[in-house]
């Protein structure tokens, strides 16, 4: 009977031929003309068969037309942007993965997808002027991937786990631990009647154990590596898929053969050890990854407006964590700030620019009453905002993994342990048949024996185990030191910097602590409540200290807020205009007397284009800054790169002692420039900054940290939050990182030791069962020890700094 060239099903009702292919129904035709008129034919070389039989679906999904029941399923809906996301059970393959991702392909109204595969999950984002959520859906079914919406639940979406790895690290557990039950008579060769009587019995038993081992516990690794030699790459799972397959056909070929016990001990511990750090790696990333809890990961406060208990007029503005937020609270958001939760406009006009979620950068224009989703930044002055949603677990987190953000940088084949494994691949290859080819020439009795025992002994399972291990623990101390990393190549990255780049204001400098002093002519009452509020709309670390200081004045709305960034403010009330910021932005002379204020850091005000005077800023820069700095100095270049002008050069020059490089009035755009250049001379950047200003160059740095002290300003183009607290470790967390990367080299190092000892003994055609079943286990075994207490020890170390 002939199996659906879609998928891969019986034609239990007959065969239909069509483009000289065979198929199963009408609804598997249907699918493979659609994929072959869009030019998405590839689907069918990712895998064999990998498509599902469609469903007949007409008039299943109507509910969809009902509004109510769209906007409760929306994640986000604004203009001609809609996000929806589905649980869809039948996501198995890279072949689904594929076309899922390329739906944009069948329908230009599809924006993009993006599939999350261990959750079989997709997200959609689509534009509802041209296509609505029920064909959208009805799209997905006609290829075979009929989505799970379930109406009692939509507003909870759970996670559902796929339960498929622990069943399989059960499966090859119990057989290694039966298998090498079985196997004792063999090491240690008892000679006792009833043991010689069964040995064939028990070695028939051990190869049984070891078959559900190697077609199911092992059926991910052989998977991996076909898709891989397919697409000409060597991965990690190559060598290891081979040495599986050799451990299991020589050991079958010795138990028929009844010329030996075979190597199914081995075999069945080596896969039982590749799962295990599978399974932590598994556990490590659903607690430490970016699908993880947003508390752990988010650092950001909103400011939330409250009620004095002493007057009931008055309002207070107090810094509360995102995650305590709940519907019903007001919050304040200002200029820059993140949307961190689905609200209601309460006050103020909105410009809300969701390029965070859509990537698209045109700002939409809110007034009272209208309803804004989490993840919009907010472009104008300060709103108002009333919470109808609090802040769910994985949302903002999802957002800092969009697509739109992702960095080239970082990709899965340039990772240490898959650039190790190529050269590993070959290196081992190469043995095994130069190996055979002597003893070809020598006793050509050994050949087999000595080719398949290399590739037997040579399986790299710490190659597999060091990097997970290591790195997994490695996020976890760092997350628990408050450095908070987007994913584990962040860390590989950090290892190789050489060149630390800072931006001053809000970096080196703190806001919570400022002297701050007033020069000039002396301003009226609406002024002061003019400036205060202007103020109160921005996030720039020296707006939040001067507003610090004049918070008390008048709090009202504005008629108008601009920012001008790397320039200053302009707020305008009634019929009255302020400008703060540099001295030529807002428009000052020569003449002015209060001009000259020495080389200090100064905010210039004028009202109605009059030049008032100017607030004179004395920086209080961080603790440790000189220790820091001198630490760093060791392994980096290091550079500062300021918007503001020279006047805090002599000081900084006196509080860091090591040499320096500084530049000063840098703007947003010469920061990412002067970032391109070092990279195009080699150099390996770590920027750190605020976050706000500092985006551009937060991106195109190789890594980029943005330093958060309590206020809601996130880029999504950083790679790591560092809690403004920790700075002074900032020397630690580099010199951790660059040992991580040490200690997985070291386990490779002593990878190869063991396999030098393995090797030698196959070489030379003396590797026994009993040398296999010790080193293999041994091998990894120690390799996970190693590698978890050397990250134990190292977290210790950054628990004792100060």
């Amino acid at each position: 009977m002939e199996n659906c060239y879609h998928c891969g099903d019986a034609c239990l009702d007959g065969a239909i031929s069509h483009r000289n292919k065979i198929f199963c129904c009408r609804g598997c035709t249907t699918v493979f003309d659609i994929l072959q008129d869009n030019d998405l034919s590839y689907y069918y070389d990712l895998d064999k068969s990998p498509g599902s039989t469609p469903k007949t679906i007409k008039g299943k999904f109507d509910f969809l037309d009902n509004a109510e029941i769209r906007k409760k399923l929306l994640e986000f809906d604004e203009q001609d942007t809609q996000i929806v996301s589905f649980v869809i059970p039948a996501i198995h393959c890279s072949s689904c993965i594929w076309v899922l991702e390329n739906l944009n392909k069948l329908n230009a109204a599809i924006k993009n997808s993006q599939v999350n595969f261990p959750e079989k999950s997709v997200r959609i984002t689509y534009n509802a002027s041209a296509i609505d959520l029920k064909k959208v859906v009805e799209l997905v079914c006609m290829l075979g991937y009929e989505p799970s919406i379930s109406l009692q639940d939509f507003s909870k979406k759970e996670k559902k786990t796929d339960p498929s790895l622990i069943y399989k690290l059960g499966v090859a557990g119990f057989a290694f631990g039966n298998i090498m039950f079985l196997s004792f008579p063999e090491y240690f060769d008892v000679n006792e009647f009833w043991l010689d009587r069964y040995k064939t019995v028990f070695r028939v038993l051990m190869l049984l154990f070891s078959l559900p081992v190697v077609f199911y516990s092992a059926q991910d690794y052989f998977s991996s590596a076909y898709k891989s030699l397919r697409s000409k790459i060597l991965n990690i799972d190559v060598p290891i898929a081979l040495g599986i397959l050799v451990l299991f056909f020589r050991s079958c070929y010795e138990v028929i053969a009844q010329t030996g016990t075979g190597f199914f001990d081995s075999l069945s511990g080596l896969v039982f050890f590749l799962l295990l750090g599978k399974f932590f790696q598994q556990k490590t990333y659903s607690f430490l990854s970016f699908e993880r809890d947003y508390k752990s990961y988010f650092p950001i406060a909103v400011t939330q407006i409250i009620t004095s208990q002493n007057n009931k007029k008055r309002t207070l503005e107090k810094q509360t964590p995102v995650y305590n937020i709940k519907p019903g609270d007001h919050i304040l958001i200002r200029n820059g700030e993140l949307l961190p939760c689905d609200a209601t406009l309460l006050k103020g006009e909105g410009l809300i620019d969701y390029s965070f979620v859509t990537g698209e950068a045109e700002p939409v224009a809110k007034n009272k009453g209208d309803h804004l989703f989490a993840g919009g930044r907010q472009q104008g002055g300060v709103i108002e905002l009333c919470v109808t949603k609090a802040v769910e677990q994985s949302y903002l987190t999802q957002l800092w993994s969009n697509e739109v953000f992702t960095k080239e940088k970082f990709t899965e084949f340039d990772t240490l342990t898959t650039r190790i494994s190529k050269h590993f691949t070959l290196g081992i290859l190469s043995i095994a048949f130069s190996a055979a080819g002597f003893w070809y020439v020598y006793d050509a009795s050994k050949v087999f024996n000595v080719f398949t025992a290399i590739l037997i002994v040579a399986c790299p399972c710490a190659l597999a185990l060091s990097a997970p291990f290591t790195l997994g623990n490695l996020l976890r101390i760092m997350g628990r030191h408050k450095l908070y990393l987007k994913n584990a190549q962040v860390i590989e990255q950090l290892a190789a910097i050489d060149t630390v780049v800072f931006d001053k204001t809000g970096t080196l400098t703190t806001t919570s602590e400022t002297a701050i002093r007033y020069e000039g002519i002396a301003l009226t009452p609406s002024e002061e409540s003019l400036l205060t509020n202007t103020l109160r709309a921005s996030n720039h670390p020296l707006s939040r200290s001067l507003y610090t200081l004049l918070k008390d004045h008048n709090i009202q709305t504005l008629d108008e807020f601009k920012e001008h960034i790397g320039k200053g403010l302009t707020g305008t009330q009634n019929d009255t205009t302020i400008k703060i910021g540099s001295y030529d932005f807002v428009g000052g002379n020569t003449r002015n007397l209060v001009h000259n204020t020495g080389k200090q850091t100064t905010v210039h005000i004028s009202t109605n284009s009059d030049y008032k005077g100017c607030y004179i800023l004395y920086n209080r820069y961080r603790e440790n800054l000189n220790d820091v700095f001198e630490s760093l100095s060791k392994q980096n270049h290091l550079i500062i790169l300021s918007g503001d002008n020279d006047g805090e050069q002599d000081q900084l020059k006196k509080r860091i002692s090591t040499e320096v490089e500084m530049y000063f009035n840098q703007q947003p755009g010469d920061k990412l420039e002067f970032i391109k250049a070092l990279q195009q001379t080699g150099k390996k950047v770590v920027m750190i900054g605020d976050g706000l200003n500092d985006s551009g160059a937060l991106a195109q740095s190789d890594v980029g940290i943005a330093l958060s002290e309590n206020i809601n300003v996130f880029s999504p183009a950083c790679d790591g939050i560092l809690d403004a607290s920790r700075f002074k470790q900032l020397p630690a967390y580099l010199k951790l990182a660059k040992q991580g990367v040490h200690i997985i080299k070291w386990s490779f190092v002593f990878s190869l030791l063991y396999n030098l000892i393995g090797l030698s003994l196959a070489i030379t055609a003396n590797l026994k069962p009993v040398y296999a079943a010790i080193l293999m286990p041994l091998s990894s075994i120690s390799i996970v020890a190693f590698t978890t207490l050397s990250t134990y020890l190292l977290g210790k170390n950054l628990s004792k700094k100060p």
